[in-house]
């Protein structure tokens, strides 16, 4: 009776697992929340204060559904200024968040049976999206002496003559792996040779610790006419809830986009897009956002160090993004309270029952020997949830 594609949809965890945090929290139960990719700061007084004059001019009417032009020449601005990528308006998509522009290029893109390249561990809604469209998602299973970043020949290695598109996150969520210039450019030109799109998944593009940012558009014409490139406020400028996001691609795709989103949600919230135009416009004279990454930048050093110090857990070190991927293998098969822990999500159901610390399984990034943390929570939180963690590990005979 029912689509059965969309049956086997599967929910989104991190999303499931922060709604449980907060069902229990609002049952006045004490729980240290490191699930969730949601920055803890207010979203800066500037663009709060922007779209206050948004709404107090009137600027709540329908806009174009790609975006309103101010706000498309100030992402032009920052794509040549800091990603080095030139672009004009008409390549550039507006949605309601960087997840509308993902399924969005999928759609355009991928016809039934399609393939779609992912390394693992990957974002939790690839997959999910992949299944949407009709293609079939390949997963190839990243080495973590590599910190997790697939290689051309681990590229080779699965492709088929149905493969269409590479997705790509960098940094990447949940390892916090980043690539280098020389590694994309490798991944480009294979992307050309075998006549492949790459969906290049850049959200926390700013959130980078001790190395530079490559964005994958900029290292050549015919890699950038191949790339889709995607971000969004939510990240760098905590503007989570605003669902604010968007991508740069050749025009063909960017109409073919356009057009599936005219018929979707339309244009995304006018108030957000204006918002966003004022986050982008008045960002150097406001000290708001390099705080936060300063801010990230300390959490990050203080998990490391506290990690190091007190657990024999081993982990990937991150150089982007918030968040530490732990290696939990050494604990499966072992025995708490005379439960055998099989499963990655076995021991995050034990940290939030017992010690009420939440975190993400790796399965569900497509890794079980892994769990996932955020520090994109205030420093108390951080210490006293990897505290909880460690108290648990020092529990498992």
């Amino acid at each position: 009776m029912y689509s059965k594609k969309i049956e086997n949809i599967s929910p989104s965890m991190t999303l499931e697992l922060s709604a449980k945090v907060k069902e229990l929290q609002s049952q006045g139960i004490e729980v240290i929340n490191l699930t969730v990719g949601e920055p803890d700061f207010k979203t800066p007084s500037y663009i709060i204060d922007g779209a206050i004059r948004g709404i107090s001019n009137g600027f709540t009417k329908y806009t174009a559904t790609s975006g309103i032009i101010e706000l498309k020449k100030e992402i032009v601005k920052k794509f040549k200024e800091f990603n080095s990528i030139d672009y004009n308006s008409s390549n550039i998509l507006v949605s309601t968040g960087a997840k509308q522009c993902l399924f969005n290029a999928i759609l355009a893109i991928i016809e039934e049976n399609d393939e779609v390249i992912i390394p693992a561990p990957y974002w939790v809604s690839y997959t999910e999206m992949v299944k949407i469209s009709g293609g079939k998602s390949v997963i190839i299973n990243t080495s973590p002496k590599n910190d997790f970043k697939v290689t051309v020949d681990e590229l080779d290695k699965h492709l088929t003559d149905k493969a269409k598109l590479l997705i790509l996150n960098n940094p990447n969520n949940p390892t916090g792996s980043v690539y280098s210039e020389e590694e994309l450019l490798l991944i480009g030109n294979w992307a050309i040779a075998n006549n492949i799109f790459i969906i290049s998944d850049e959200i926390y593009e700013r959130l980078t610790y001790g190395c530079n940012h490559t964005s994958l558009a900029c290292l050549g014409d015919e890699i950038k006419e191949k790339t889709i490139t995607i971000s969004g406020f939510s990240k760098t400028y905590s503007m989570t809830g605003w669902r604010l996001g968007y991508c740069a691609a050749n025009e063909k795709l960017i109409k073919l986009m356009t057009s599936i989103q005219s018929h979707s949600t339309a244009c995304a919230n006018s108030i957000a897009q204006y918002a966003g135009y004022i986050a982008l416009l008045e960002e150097k004279n406001n000290p708001d956002i390099e705080y936060m990454i300063s801010e990230f930048s300390m959490r990050r050093k203080i998990a490391i160090d506290f990690l190091l110090k007190n657990s024999r857990l081993d982990f990937i070190y991150p150089s982007g993004a918030f968040y530490i991927f732990i290696d939990i293998s050494f604990l499966k098969n072992k025995i708490y309270k005379d439960q055998k822990l099989l499963k990655s999500s076995e021991i995050a159901k034990v940290l939030l029952n017992d010690y009420k610390v939440a975190v993400v399984p790796g399965e569900a990034f497509g890794n079980d020997d892994y769990i996932r943390i955020s520090y994109a929570t205030d420093e108390k939180s951080v210490s006293e949830g990897l505290n909880r963690l460690i108290q648990f590990e020092k529990s498992i005979r």
